[in-house]
């Protein structure tokens, strides 16, 4: 039976720095591993409506729908989308309980830190917010690190929803230099976004910009 399509809402258009890590491109990943088919949206990012607000109550992106199911948050989407997918949820319920575990480990325990270096340390100059998150940030990755010490992904041994999360959490870090000092846990990293799906997801939401940029100009 063919699925229907699911519609991924995100930003009509952002400013050059955040493109190819606007959160949108978690379900746009879990699509692609699982063979879902989607649909875009667009939410304006200047000028926030009651439209926006009515699916998302902090005015964010992306936003999910499946049939009447309007979800947010990108890690509930993922998890929505993987829960029927054998390609990115494992059969045994001990595994897709241990899924679950490091999908809310990658968000609650490792992204924080994560955050707050890049945005405090880096985006903001604050020299003191950087070291103070940086330490913070370096003792997840050593953790981290060790945890990965023999594992190809983190759950199991095969490719899961919570490789997906936990990816495009450390991502930004990865990009940003922070885990030189952590080899295994870039190596993973390079490991999942050398798979097609991800290069699919992420090259889907660059020709978004693309796009966006087009109706930009045309509009000046």
């Amino acid at each position: 039976m063919t699925r229907e399509p699911v519609t991924i809402v995100t930003y009509d258009w952002v400013p050059d720095f955040p493109r190819g890590y606007v959160r949108d491109i978690r379900a746009r990943w879990a699509c692609e591993e699982a063979g879902i088919p989607y649909r875009t949206e667009t939410v304006p990012l200047m000028d926030r409506t009651q439209d926006h607000l009515a699916m998302q109550p902090f005015h964010q992106v992306p936003i999910l729908k499946d049939g009447d199911l309007t979800l947010f948050e990108s890690g509930a989407m993922v998890l929505h989308l993987a829960k029927d997918s054998p390609a990115l949820m494992p059969d045994d319920d001990t595994l897709r309980t241990h899924v679950t575990e490091w999908s809310f480990a990658a968000l609650n325990s490792i992204e924080p830190p994560i955050t707050g270096w890049i945005f405090g340390g880096k985006f903001k100059k604050n020299e003191k917010a950087g070291e103070d998150f940086g330490g913070w940030m370096h003792q997840r990755l050593d953790q981290l690190d060790a945890y990965l010490a023999d594992k190809e992904w983190i759950v199991g041994d095969r490719f899961t929803a919570a490789d997906i999360i936990l990816t495009e959490v450390l991502r930004p870090a990865r990009d940003e230099g922070a885990l030189d000092r952590h080899p295994t846990t870039k190596a993973y990293v390079e490991r999942a976004t050398a798979r097609p799906a991800f290069q699919r997801a992420h090259q889907a939401q660059m020709d978004h910009w693309t796009e966006a940029d087009r109706k930009r100009a045309a509009k000046t």
